[in-house]
């Protein structure tokens, strides 16, 4: 079974994890700790989830104001400013920085700073896109949440081969449009399937149905 998760719930988990890595060691040096929250976008078209964020910090047990600040800073689109954004919210001395929205905006974020941890969201492999050395030990000062699953195919073979030792063929459906993420994610499958002698039939996702004989 795959579990899709929304851009609002992933910016609710983002900010649960921006408060549970750093904020505990950090709150001894400050009174009220303080987030930099890093954006491509603008507050006006993600009004929803800069909200969701704040529920997933509120989640934690921190409450804007009360017991945690938050630095925002938006590029709005503008991606030549991402780097100066990040570099302020550096010399302001947050605890911890949630880079959203895009693979440039969590860069800008790692080269502004080696020492404050960065949380981010990334919808492609963080590993091919430079961010971490490896999902399971990202390394230096970067963790995050990816919805890219490339890396789980074989898990889905070896699960399925366990619940139905007589299949000979799976299918799998695949979003057309995310070229590089479904490249990965189809080879990874056919590698592990081709191990176990499982024959895979790709179809495009338009195509809803379900192909495995027994």
């Amino acid at each position: 079974m795959t579990v899709t998760i929304g851009r609002r719930e992933l910016l609710a988990a983002l900010g649960g994890a921006a408060v549970a890595w750093p904020l505990a060691a950090r709150a001894q040096q400050a009174a009220m700790p303080l987030v930099g929250f890093l954006s491509d976008s603008s507050p006006e078209t993600n009004a929803d989830l800069s909200a969701a964020f704040r529920k997933g910090l509120n989640e934690a047990g921190f409450t804007e104001g009360r017991n945690v600040a938050i630095e925002y800073r938006w590029a709005s689109a503008q991606f030549d400013r991402l780097p100066g954004l990040a570099a302020d919210l550096v010399r302001r001395q947050v605890a911890v920085i949630a880079a959203t929205g895009s693979v440039p905006t969590v860069l800008a974020a790692k080269e502004a700073t080696a020492t404050i941890p960065i949380v981010f969201n990334a919808g492609v492999d963080p590993v091919k896109a430079g961010l971490v050395v490896a999902l399971n030990k990202p390394g230096g000062n970067l963790t995050g949440i990816t919805s890219v699953n490339a890396q789980i195919g074989s898990k889905w073979v070896g699960l399925m081969r366990e619940l139905l030792p007589s299949v000979t063929r799976v299918a799998v459906l695949i979003n057309p449009e995310a070229r590089m993420n479904t490249v990965d994610m189809v080879t990874d499958v056919q590698a592990a399937a081709a191990a176990v002698g499982l024959q895979v039939v790709i179809r495009p996702i338009e195509v809803v149905r379900l192909e495995v004989c027994l």
